[in-house]
């Protein structure tokens, strides 16, 4: 049977690698790229799965005073596009993280969900 300092430890460490893995984690989702589209392809936007923001392509055709509020909507469909899917990819990592720490389903950690 292990000591109450051992099993301390033992939380601890496996807390510290929590942490990394979380680290680690987070610098995958930064690095993994997803494009938003609206308005069949006049608005895009690149972002990281993590949600940065990294680029926005809006087409000539779309740069007329008169289509500004369209030109808006746009563009906020897009980003939201975006967003949803870096949530996407990012709920499926954090999912294979946690099943590759042994989790139960449905168990979140502080920071993972």
């Amino acid at each position: 049977m292990q000591s109450m300092e051992e099993m301390i430890q033992a939380a601890q460490k496996a807390a510290e690698q929590i942490q990394n893995q979380m680290g680690e984690m987070q610098a995958k989702l930064d690095a993994i790229e997803v494009e938003g589209v609206a308005g069949g392809g006049l608005v895009k936007v690149r972002a990281s799965a993590k949600g940065r923001i990294l680029r926005v392509e809006i087409d000539e055709s779309l740069m007329k005073p008169e289509e500004k509020q369209m030109v808006e909507d746009l563009v906020t469909a897009a980003f939201n596009d975006a967003r949803d899917k870096a949530d996407r990819i990012s709920e499926e990592e954090m999912k294979k993280m946690q099943g590759g720490m042994g989790l139960p389903p449905g168990f979140n950690l502080p920071g993972m969900g």
